[in-house]
């Protein structure tokens, strides 16, 4: 059975820094492809990042160059650093691996002063 958890959610300044990550069971990450998404209130749940099973990333343009994708093998871990958080960025942050075969229930980012 596989479950994703992610962590690291809360509420943060506009400016601030946040680290997600997302452990896998059930999955081995090292040969999956995976990615980070958001939906925030009444929006659709869009792409914030991505890895493949060969370590290349990509990127929504709304986050790239603040936003870094991460996979730790060893852990079965996927993390997503963010750094210079915007109001906009607040939504629930949700970790999916495969071709969006598999979720997990999001973690909560709010940025706000």
């Amino acid at each position: 059975q596989v479950q994703l958890v992610e962590s690291g959610g809360g509420l943060v300044q506009p400016g601030g820094s946040l680290r997600l990550s997302c452990a896998a069971s059930g999955i081995r990450i090292s040969i999956n492809s995976m990615g980070w998404y958001r939906q925030a209130p009444g929006k659709q749940r869009e792409l914030v990042a991505r890895i493949t099973h060969y370590g290349s990333t990509i990127y929504a343009d709304s986050v790239r160059g603040r936003f870094t994708i991460s996979r730790d093998n060893g852990k079965n871990t996927v993390n997503l650093q963010m750094n210079g958080l915007k109001p906009e960025d607040t939504a629930v942050y949700y970790c999916s691996a495969g071709n969006m075969d598999y979720w997990g229930r999001g973690t909560q980012v709010t940025v706000s002063s």
